[in-house]
């Protein structure tokens, strides 16, 4: 009865981690989601009183259900048939492939994560690097959106910061859906945003399976009243100037809209403009046929400089913030009376007539971004300085010719924004922040650009470019991409 009992060290270390997972997997981790589930829902018992528009059921089904019911959808379910026979593979191996699509694709949206951390973090981080403003904003309309629609923010891109920005300036509206690109998806960086609700898409895809696991998820998406927010570019402008939309998501979640459904789709414009773009000189260089090649090293080491730099002056209490960063909101264009005054309807046009009438509407909505691109003080110094090309200019001249530029921009429809309301103050900060740079030069009181800066100041005043349709046809150097 009292015989000791021995276990050869492998056993009882056998026992003790199978303990320990019993442990793990009956109470600790039932716990876990049990605390996490109940903070989640005080979360969105206050968020709901306040958001404009509301955190979706379909935003708080597990995702796993989502992966299954995209799994079993009719249309995936064809093209895998298709897919298999075509290529002469076994079923169940491209249902695995779709599977591992449907995983990659699908968020995991957390209501703690976003309206906890990501919203404080974005607040942060953006009023920590610019002066964030809420320019113009068609109030009257956007409050005539109905609750129950589907709300989709299109808005320009011209840096990885637009999210951050967007978001924080959305923040009291709606828990914003993003169409994230390859860039995100590396751990733990991708946990991160799939549980911010963003979804990931691979750019300039040919694989047709993939694209119809994309379509459906979208669809689905958008039928479900998602409010979600994309970039009809597909990417950042390289030169400064607003680029042609491509369509591919806009038209997939049409694919999820019907005329006689129980939810509109609107489309909300937004435009974003910086004082400064924080990957100016990378945007360009991208596009620059002279540059040398780089790789990853180059830029990681280029990114750290960078932050270094930063770093030092703000030690030496040396730093600034990066100038203004500002957002408006244009008129909402909702699709059913977008369709009415057509007298289309996407669901029932044939292949190429859809395509031309998807094209119709990606300018339509792209010419919507671009009335509400603010104007911001860089843009309006830069954009005068070239003007002048080698000549140089007093202050007293740029202030008369900004003046003069505003007055042709806003005879163009645009939305000027003047910090303090003060002209004389906006055209200082505009100088400051391309003199600091040394984007532009000052000698005896006159202000000229650096010949080798002229692709950067270019880079500003192209995001006012299209408000002035015949600069188009004036000598290089005014308002055209180098």
């Amino acid at each position: 009865m009292n015989e000791s009992v021995v276990l050869p060290l492998w056993l009882l270390l056998l026992v003790l981690a199978g303990a320990a997972w019993t442990a793990y997997d009956k109470l600790l981790l039932p716990a876990l989601r049990w605390f996490v589930r109940g903070r989640v829902n005080r979360v969105l018992e206050e968020v709901s009183s306040r958001l404009r528009i509301g955190v979706r059921p379909f935003q708080r089904t597990r995702r796993q259900v989502l992966i299954h019911r995209l799994l079993g959808d009719p249309k995936v379910m064809a093209a895998a048939e298709s897919f298999a026979a075509e290529k002469k593979l076994p079923l169940p191996a491209v249902l695995a492939t779709i599977e591992r699509y449907a995983r990659e694709i699908v968020p995991a949206f957390n209501a703690y994560m976003v309206f906890r951390i990501s919203n404080w973090l974005g607040r942060k981080v953006s009023r920590g690097l610019y002066r964030v403003r809420l320019g113009y904003v068609d109030t009257a309309a956007l409050a005539g959106v109905p609750e129950n629609a589907t709300v989709v923010f299109v808005m320009n891109h011209r840096s990885n910061m637009d999210y951050i920005l967007a978001s924080h300036v959305a923040a009291d509206q709606a828990a914003l859906s993003y169409a994230v690109g390859e860039w995100a998806r590396v751990w733990p960086l991708s946990a991160l945003i799939r549980s911010m609700g963003a979804y990931f898409v691979r750019r300039n895809s040919k694989d047709d399976l993939y694209r119809r696991v994309l379509e459906c998820y979208i669809a689905m998406a958008t039928q479900a009243g998602v409010p979600q927010a994309v970039f009809p570019e597909g990417g950042l402008t390289r030169n400064g100037l607003l680029g042609a939309p491509r369509l591919g998501v806009i038209d997939y979640m049409l694919r999820g809209f019907r005329l006689e459904g129980e939810r509109d789709l609107v489309f909300v414009p937004l435009g974003l403009n910086y004082d400064r773009v924080l990957e100016d000189r990378t945007l360009l260089r991208s596009i620059d046929p002279n540059a040398r090649p780089t790789n990853r090293f180059w830029t990681v080491w280029n990114t750290l400089g960078f932050v270094v730099n930063n770093l030092r002056l703000m030690f030496r209490s040396g730093w600034r913030r990066f100038g203004y960063a500002c957002v408006n909101f244009g008129t909402p264009v909702s699709m059913r009376a977008y369709c009415a005054e057509r007298d289309i309807d996407f669901q029932t046009l044939p292949a190429a007539e859809r395509k031309l009438a998807i094209g119709e509407l990606g300018g339509h909505l792209m010419a919507a971004v671009g009335r509400v691109v603010p104007v911001l003080p860089v843009p309006l110094v830069a954009a005068v300085i070239l003007a002048r090309e080698k000549a140089g200019i007093s202050e007293l001249e740029l202030k008369a010719e900004v003046n003069a530029l505003i007055e042709r921009l806003e005879a163009a429809g645009a939305h000027t924004y003047i910090p303090r309301k003060d002209l004389d103050y906006a055209v200082g900060v505009g100088l400051r922040m391309l003199t600091l740079r040394h984007l532009v030069d000052e000698s005896d009181g006159l202000f000229t650009a650096q010949p080798i800066e002229l692709p950067v100041l270019r880079y500003y005043a192209n995001s006012i470019a299209h408000f002035l349709p015949k600069a188009a046809e004036e000598p290089a150097g005014t308002l055209v991409a180098a």
